[in-house]
């Protein structure tokens, strides 16, 4: 006896036919907006998974095209498109059922609607690894594992708080080979809840330096270098050209702002992260694909950031304007989130760029959601060609070095645009006095712009550019506030060059804090600026010591 199969419709055939038939009469009309999936999960009665294969089934034949983090919209021929795709739906009815595969990650498998599948493993040969000896051999398990890229990659991670620690934990665990840590701020008492690197006896000491620290204690393989400072305006562009990916564990927009800007121009992916109590979020910005950070930026958050830099001299003041309460829990979800998304990139497989991805911790809800790119965004500016200086170190190179360097190459008219302002000069209308700065502004505080006769705040003069005729052309770049291995940009009318101080990589950036103690061979390259050399002159006779002065006697009454 001879036994055919049963031919047989899916459930999902049933609710993609059942949409064509919407479609044909109307219901849902060509060029509009599908119902969201929880709207046809309640009308049809049909669980998500079901309503997601039917649509990928008319996504497939053109009746429907599905935006990642929009939606689902009708094409506009969609009912031109209705005998094909029911013909198509018939003919998937009566093929025969296909034979079972075995279960595996290569391709064949079922793809979700707005999720896409994971590039093919590439072939990696059999090897049984050492599980005694070898930490990250589970990992050569993992089909798109690969260690080479992990081991030489090289990750920057500003914040070293609560997600910075939980972001730092997770990148040592993983293997990755170099980390590159950067905070201003040092520890305290309230730290210690929710800081898996740090210790009781840690209070006070730099974030970042005993990240560093630690970060080695957990995995002596990871080279690891930390900075101490501030990332607006103290880190060179140099150190961001030179990173793989760059995490931003913050909680200020300044600073969010700040790094978006440094890595669009650099042409370098930045991973997000924020927590508040029980919620956080994730987002991936990657330079041309989608919105970035400023592109996010409502006019609300743009009136408040100017209301905090109506004063430039207060705004430095008021950085921080009060910590953000978070838990441990959520900093360990948001923390590892964003670790995953490094991994990621690292191994170049595709992210959702330009979206975010909300955690709700009080009813345990993840949701993304797609971002709109500004068109007019002033992030949106990645620079050209650069040209590194061997020979050029912001320590030693004057301002009037660089600016010959910049003409040379665009001709007697070409200026330098600083990334930060000089202040020139603070004026008081009262005392009818000016007094002369010249120093970044970031090294002017809101005391120094009170006038010291009066008291009154004074007014600020300030310029960003450099045409030859400023009185400060002998003082060196470093001086100016130009970090070490930064990339000064110039132009003239028609174009721009960028000119990178890379005689100043050696001591910038060399990935060997806590190396060898203090007398290993590059301890000495460890600070990031130049300090003075001190001489010891010829011994001079010693001086005969006075016979010390009587003391005066105190009489009581």
């Amino acid at each position: 006896m001879k036994i055919g199969p049963v031919v047989h419709s899916t459930l999902a055939r049933s609710v993609a036919e059942r949409l064509l038939k919407l479609i044909a009469d109307g219901s849902i009309k060509p060029g509009a907006k599908m119902p969201s999936e929880r709207e046809l999960m309640d009308k049809l009665q049909v669980a998500r998974s079901t309503v997601r294969e039917a649509l990928q089934t008319l996504a497939a034949v053109n009746v429907v095209e599905i935006r990642p983090g929009i939606g689902t919209f009708v094409n506009a021929n969609a009912k031109e498109l209705i005998p094909h795709a029911q013909r198509a739906l018939q003919a998937a009815k009566e093929a025969p059922p296909a034979a079972p595969r075995a279960p595996g990650n290569g391709p064949g498998r079922i793809q979700l609607a707005g999720l896409a599948p994971l590039p093919p493993a590439p072939e990696k040969p059999v090897h049984i690894p050492n599980l005694k000896k070898d930490r990250l051999a589970t990992f050569d398990l993992i089909s798109w594992w690969e260690r080479d890229k992990v081991q030489a990659a090289r990750v920057m991670v500003v914040g070293a708080g609560a997600l910075g620690n939980e972001v730092l934990k997770n990148l040592a665990l993983m293997g990755v080979g170099n980390l590159f840590i950067v905070d201003f701020d040092t520890i305290e008492a309230a730290n210690l809840s929710r800081s898996v690197l740090f210790r009781a006896d840690d209070n006070g000491q730099k974030k970042a330096e005993v990240a560093a620290r630690r970060v080695r204690e957990l995995n002596p393989d990871v080279h690891v270098q930390y900075f101490h400072g501030d990332v607006n305006t103290a880190l060179g562009l140099g150190v961001f050209r030179r990173m793989d990916a760059i995490i931003g564990c913050l909680d200020n927009r300044e600073a969010r702002l700040s790094i978006n800007r440094f890595a669009y121009r650099l042409n370098k992916p930045w991973v997000d992260g924020a927590i508040q109590e029980l919620f956080g979020l994730v987002r991936v910005f990657v330079p041309g694909q989608g919105a970035c950070y400023e592109c996010t930026l409502t006019e609300q958050a743009r009136r408040e950031m100017s209301l905090r830099y109506s004063c430039p001299l207060l705004a430095r003041q008021n950085i921080l304007l009060g910590k953000v309460p978070t838990t441990p829990t959520i900093s360990g979800i948001v923390g590892g989130l964003q670790a995953q998304e490094a991994l990621k990139l690292i191994h170049q497989m595709p992210v959702n760029a330009g979206q975010v991805t909300h955690v709700n911790g009080l009813t345990n809800e993840f949701h993304t959601t797609a971002y709109t790119p500004a068109e007019d965004c002033e992030s949106h500016w990645v620079y050209g060609d650069i040209t590194e200086l061997a020979d050029r170190k912001a320590s030693t190179t004057t301002v009037a070095e660089m600016l010959r360097l910049a003409r040379d190459a665009l001709g007697a008219e070409a200026s330098l645009e600083l990334d930060q302002e000089i202040v020139l000069g603070l004026e008081c209308h009262r005392c009818e006095t000016n007094t002369e700065v010249f120093k970044p502004i970031s090294q002017v505080s809101y005391n120094d712009g009170l006038c010291p006769g009066c008291g009154e705040l004074r007014q600020v003069h300030m310029t960003h550019f450099v045409a030859g005729d400023e009185p400060f052309l002998s003082r060196t770049l470093l001086g100016m506030g130009i970090p070490p291995l930064h990339i000064v940009r110039a132009r003239n009318e028609s174009e721009y060059r960028f000119f990178e101080l890379t005689g100043d990589l050696p001591d910038t950036l060399h990935w060997s804090h806590f190396e060898g103690g203090a007398r290993s061979p590059r301890a000495a390259r460890v600070r990031l600026h130049a300090r003075p050399q001190i001489r010891l002159g010829q011994v001079l006779p010693d001086e005969p010591v006075a016979p010390p002065l009587p003391r005066p006697r105190i009489v009581v009454h």
